[in-house]
C-alpha cells in the first residue's frame, strides 16, 4: 500500500485531525482517576498536540477489573473462533478505511517520517492483524499416544489478562504484534503505550470496538512507566506481559513477575546488531543500499538496526564510498513532507542521549566520515563513523539513533567474533557471494534472527525476538506467538473396559 500523498494534503488531514484526551477502559474514553494529564508533543517542531489521561494505580486497577470481568464472563474468549477472526478482519478493515489518518497520527507523534508510516508502519500493522484473524480458525489441538484405556487431549486456552508495554520507536506494529495474538487467544488485553507515543494505539482501541471487540476485552491505560507499566506488572490479577522496548526496563519485569504472581513474562529488548560484509559479496551497489536502510531507517530508532558495520578490509573502502552515495538519497526534513526519508528524534531527551554518542566518537578519536552534525530542533544527520574497535562505547552500546560504526577484519573467524562481541543477540545481516560462508556466518552468530545479502527482519509468518540481552521468555510474530498468549492443558479422559462398566451400571 503506497499511496502516497502530497505534504499539503498531509498538512490538511493533521489540521483536521481530533485527539483523543483520556484513557480508553472499558469501552469508553475516560479522565485519568487524579484528574492529572500529561503533555503529548510533536517532536518535530515542539508543538503540544493535546493533554492525555496521567493515569496510575487506581486506574490499572480499574482495567484490570473490567478485563477480567470480560475474560471471566466469556464475552470473547467463549465466542466462536470464526466470530472472533471475523471481529478481527473488520478490525483491519476499518485501519485500511482510516490509513491515512492513522499514518499522520504517528508521524505527528513520533517524528517519523510519513513515507515510512504510510508505506511500512500502517500497511504491515493491517497486515499483521489479518494475518493472526486467519489464523484463529487453522490452530489445532492435540492427542496423546496413551493406548486405548484411555483419551488424552492437549488444548490450547487463552491465558486471561495480558498486559501489553508497547516502545515508542513503532507504535502502531508493536500493537498489532501483540495484541493480534493475544486477542486471537481470546485474551483480554490491557495496552500501556510509551507515554510519547499514544495517539495511534487509543485510535485502534476505538475502531476495535467499533469493529465488535466488546467492551473490557481491549484498554488502553495511558501514562508513565513508573505510574502504568510497573502497577500493571505487579498486578496480582495480570496473567501475563508482554514487553518491548530497553534491556534495562525488561530486567524490571522479571522483579515485577517474582514479586507478584509470577505471571508470564516475555521480553523483547534492545539490540547492538551488526552487518556483517566478506571480500567475496557479490555487489557492493546492493550490500550499500541495505546497509543504510538497516542503519538509518526510521532514524536508527530501530532494535534491529544493523549499527555495527563489520566489513572486510579488502572492500571498506569502496564500500564506504558507495554508503556515501546512497546516502545522498536520505534527506531530511519535515516530516510531512513524503520526500523527507529522517525525520526528527522522539523527545529532547533522546536527542541528547544520541548527540553524546557524538561527542563520545570524538573523545575517543574516532573519525566521522559522514554526517555528524544535528540540525534545528532535534534533527540528528545520518552518521558514519570509522576506526571504530570492540572496546569502545559505539561499538558496545545501544545508541538507538542514526550512527552507523565501522570495524574491518581480515578472517572468518575474527569476523564471527566481532559480531557476537555485545551482551545483545537481536538481529544481524550477512552479506556474502558463498553458500557455505552464508551458512557458517548465520549459524554461528548469536541473534535471533539473521538475514543474507538483506537487511530485515523476517515477515508476519516469522518468529522475531533475540538472544542473551536482547529476549527473554518467547517470539512476536509467526504462529510461536500465539503459544506465548495460551496455557497447555492437558484432559485425560479414563476409556478403560472399568470405567466403561461403572458408568453403565
Amino acid at each position: 500500500m503506497s499511496d502516497l500523498l502530497t505534504t499539503a494534503e498531509y498538512a490538511a488531514i493533521a489540521h483536521s485531525l481530533q485527539f483523543p484526551s483520556g484513557a480508553f477502559i472499558d469501552g469508553a474514553f475516560r479522565p485519568a482517576a487524579s484528574g492529572n494529564t500529561l503533555e503529548t508533543v510533536n517532536p518535530a517542531t515542539g508543538e503540544t498536540l493535546t493533554t492525555l489521561a496521567a493515569c496510575a494505580q487506581a486506574d490499572v486497577d480499574y482495567a484490570v477489573r473490567k478485563a477480567r470481568e470480560a475474560f471471566d464472563d466469556g464475552r470473547w474468549r467463549l465466542q466462536h473462533p470464526g466470530e472472533r477472526k471475523q471481529v478481527l478482519l473488520k478490525l483491519a478493515k476499518l485501519m485500511e478505511q482510516h490509513r491515512h489518518e492513522l499514518a499522520v497520527l504517528e508521524s505527528l507523534d513520533s517524528g517519523k517520517p510519513i513515507r515510512e508510516c504510510q508505506t511500512v508502519d500502517v500497511p504491515d500493522t493491517i497486515h499483521t492483524l489479518r494475518w493472526h484473524a486467519e489464523l484463529i480458525d487453522k490452530l489445532y489441538d492435540n492427542t496423546a499416544p496413551v493406548g486405548s484405556n484411555a483419551l488424552a487431549m492437549v488444548v490450547r486456552e487463552p491465558i486471561g489478562v495480558v498486559g501489553c508495554v508497547l516502545p515508542w520507536n513503532f507504535p502502531l506494529l508493536m500493537l498489532a504484534w501483540k495484541i493480534g495474538p493475544a486477542l486471537a487467544s481470546g485474551c483480554s488485553v490491557i495496552v500501556k503505550p510509551a507515554e510519547q507515543t499514544s495517539l495511534t494505539t487509543l485510535r485502534v482501541a476505538e475502531l476495535a470496538l467499533e469493529a465488535g471487540v466488546p467492551a473490557g476485552v481491549f484498554s488502553v491505560v495511558t501514562g508513565t512507566g513508573k505510574d502504568v507499566g510497573e502497577p500493571i506488572g505487579l498486578h496480582a490479577d495480570v496473567d501475563m506481559v508482554s514487553f518491548t522496548g530497553s534491556t534495562a526496563t525488561g530486567r524490571r519485569f522479571l522483579h515485577y513477575a517474582a514479586d507478584s504472581n509470577l505471571k508470564r513474562i516475555v521480553l523483547e529488548c534492545g539490540g547492538k546488531n551488526p552487518a556483517v560484509v566478506m571480500n567475496d559479496a557479490e555487489s557492493l551497489d546492493l550490500v550499500a543500499e541495505q546497509v543504510v536502510n538497516g542503519a538509518f531507517w526510521n532514524m536508527g530508532e530501530n532494535c534491529s538496526a544493523t549499527s555495527r558495520l563489520i566489513v572486510h578490509e579488502d572492500v571498506k573502502a569502496e564500500l564506504l564510498e558507495r554508503i556515501g552515495a546512497y546516502l545522498r538519497e536520505w534527506r531530511m526534513g519535515n516530516p510531512l513532507d513524503p520526500q523527507n526519508r529522517v525525520g526528527s528524534m522522539v523527545s529532547t531527551a533522546h536527542f541528547e542521549k544520541v548527540s553524546s554518542y557524538l561527542a563520545k566518537a570524538q573523545e575517543e578519536g574516532l573519525q566521522v566520515i559522514l554526517g555528524g552534525d544535528t540540525d534545528a530542533g532535534i534533527f540528528v544527520q545520518p552518521t558514519v563513523v570509522d576506526g571504530v574497535g570492540a572496546g569502545s562505547s559505539l561499538f558496545q552500546e545501544e545508541i538507538f539513533g542514526p550512527v552507523l560504526t565501522v570495524t574491518t577484519f581480515t578472517t572468518l573467524q575474527e569476523a564471527i567474533a566481532l559480531a557476537n562481541d555485545t551482551v545483545y543477540g537481536l538481529a544481524a545481516s550477512v552479506y556474502t557471494g558463498n553458500l557455505r560462508t552464508a551458512l557458517k556466518l548465520g549459524r554461528e552468530i548469536r541473534a535471533g534472527v539473521v538475514t543474507v545479502n538483506c537487511f530485515g527482519e523476517g515477515d508476519a509468518s516469522t518468529p522475531f525476538g533475540g538472544f542473551k540481552q536482547s529476549g527473554f521468555g518467547g517470539r512476536d510474530k509467526s504462529v510461536f506467538a500465539h503459544d506465548q498468549y495460551t496455557e497447555i492443558k492437558t484432559l485425560w479422559i479414563d476409556t478403560s473396559d472399568r470405567a466403561v462398566e461403572e458408568s453403565v451400571k
